[in-house]
């Protein structure tokens, strides 16, 4: 499990440069200021949770359930997250919004907010 978190905080930092750069260099023309800013937003949570996704698979203990909980929150909840605004935005630019991934974003939110509770949790006890 420490593993999934180490390639998956590594795969989601990659490509949260990825998608940064193409936000500021190709969609900038396309978006509006609006829906540029919603797709910098997942670019941020899903780089944030890509940092705390590695510094976890440096920290945690290999077989804890507590800490898989953690790691499966936090990947869960920033490819929601991060992945349904990419697909609201680019979908709305192009005039044919996907509406099913509305209320995906809140769940993949739900997640983030799981991890975080779990995590302190695991602090606190």
């Amino acid at each position: 499990m420490i593993q999934k978190a180490l390639i998956f905080g590594s795969l989601l930092g990659c490509t949260a440069v990825i998608f940064g750069a193409f936000g500021a260099h190709l969609l900038k023309k396309k978006l509006t200021s609006d829906q540029l800013q919603s797709f910098e937003t997942g670019v941020k949570y899903q780089m944030y949770h890509a940092i705390v996704l590695l510094i976890l698979g440096f920290n945690l203990e290999l077989n804890a359930s507590l800490d898989n909980c953690i790691i499966y929150a936090f990947i869960i909840g920033t490819l929601l997250f991060s992945f349904s605004i990419y697909g609201l935005v680019l979908s709305s630019a192009n005039n044919k919004k996907i509406k099913f991934l509305g209320p995906i974003t809140p769940l993949g939110g739900l997640f983030l907010v799981a991890g975080w509770a779990l995590l302190i949790y695991k602090f606190a006890v």
